[in-house]
């Protein structure tokens, strides 16, 4: 039976307190579904990023990695066409090949900011974003993974050729230095939030070096808010192949607490067998949704139609996951007797029917 979805509609200002928190092309994606639905979005976001255009960014100014949060304020900004491309175009040659201009952007706002946060804060007024954008910490952290044959390696981007040549499973990541104090105005969001979102993005690199931030996870343990994680749809080459979903839950509790978050979101969505395919050639496959271990963590699944293919690959679609973000979000939250919320905007209808 459908579920009753489209009777009310509330004002983007008066939506939900959402905190979503990792990094990568997942969190920028589902930021760009969310902002349809709600003006009230805070992305806390890595900053142990140390590969490409951010790593040279970072080594050469004595900056936290831009890339991570630039993609973040690009999916949250209300921008010309003109603009937009501009932010995102990357240099062909010369000593600025492969980088973005969005990226230098916020360089040149650190160096006339007296913090990385307040230049993040500056770049995102001039861009009119939606909400906001937080690193984590603006402490200077690498990354370092372990592995289960007792190896380790130091630098996010080594990590996945350091396992491919290891062939056996991360046990652990963790900061170096560790517990860097985390960004008050991210726990802050973190204890004001009505819904706490983790992921999308690759588990080890993107959405656990946040749990290490000294305060993030205490504020989230603390919070009253609806907790999902939001899982990968395929498995990710260099990093968790052989993973199911149950393991990526297990992974997050082990370097946070147990029972973190209550609630997963899967895809069901059929991927063509071609796409699948290509993507065992690489290692890569679709997530096993093992509910019944996922239920023994004291999780529950929830699978929902939240993937597309595009260009052969497969990706979260920003509609139809914040879509469903918002949905559990209506369904699950404690209302007054009267108090109805559904959530629909005529981008979505447009785009779906």
């Amino acid at each position: 039976m459908e579920r009753s979805r489209a009777s009310y509609r509330v004002p983007k200002e008066h939506g939900p307190k959402i905190v979503v928190i990792g990094g990568g092309h997942g969190l920028s994606t589902m930021l760009r579904g969310l902002k349809r639905y709600t003006e009230n979005l805070s992305a806390v976001v890595t900053v142990a990023d140390d590969g490409g255009g951010s790593g040279m960014l970072r080594q050469d100014l004595r900056m936290p990695p831009p890339g991570d949060i630039r993609n973040c304020i690009e999916a949250l900004a209300n921008t010309e066409p003109l603009m937009s491309e501009l932010l995102h175009y990357r240099f062909k040659e010369g000593s600025l090949a492969g980088q973005s201009f969005g990226n230098l952007f916020l360089a040149a706002m650190n160096g006339i900011s007296p913090s990385f946060d307040v230049a993040v804060s500056r770049m995102s007024e001039v861009l009119a974003v939606t909400g906001r954008v937080l690193p984590v910490t603006t402490a200077d952290v690498q990354l370092e993974a372990q592995f289960e044959n007792g190896a380790s390696v130091v630098g996010e981007s080594k990590i996945f050729y350091c396992k491919k040549q290891e062939d056996c499973r991360i046990s652990q990541v963790r900061l170096i230095p560790e517990h860097p104090k985390a960004l008050p105005a991210a726990t802050t969001a973190i204890r004001e939030a009505d819904m706490i979102i983790l992921g999308p993005g690759s588990l080890y690199t993107s959405v656990i070096p946040n749990l290490l931030v000294d305060g993030i996870v205490e504020a989230i343990n603390e919070s009253k808010a609806l907790k999902v994680y939001v899982c990968n749809v395929m498995t990710q080459e260099g990093e968790t192949e052989g993973y199911s979903v149950a393991d990526h839950i297990r992974a997050i509790f082990e370097h946070s607490v147990p029972g973190l978050f209550h609630i997963c979101l899967t895809n069901s969505s059929p991927i063509p067998k071609g796409v699948a395919a290509r993507y065992a050639e690489e290692g890569a496959e679709l997530l096993h949704c093992d509910v019944a271990e996922a239920a023994e963590l004291g999780v529950e699944i929830v699978n929902r139609p939240v993937a597309t293919v595009k260009n052969g690959y497969v990706r979260h679609h920003p509609g139809h996951l914040a879509r469903e973000l918002i949905l559990l979000h209506a369904e699950r939250s404690v209302r007054i007797a009267g108090d109805s919320f559904a959530y629909w905007d005529d981008t979505y209808q447009m785009e779906n029917h």
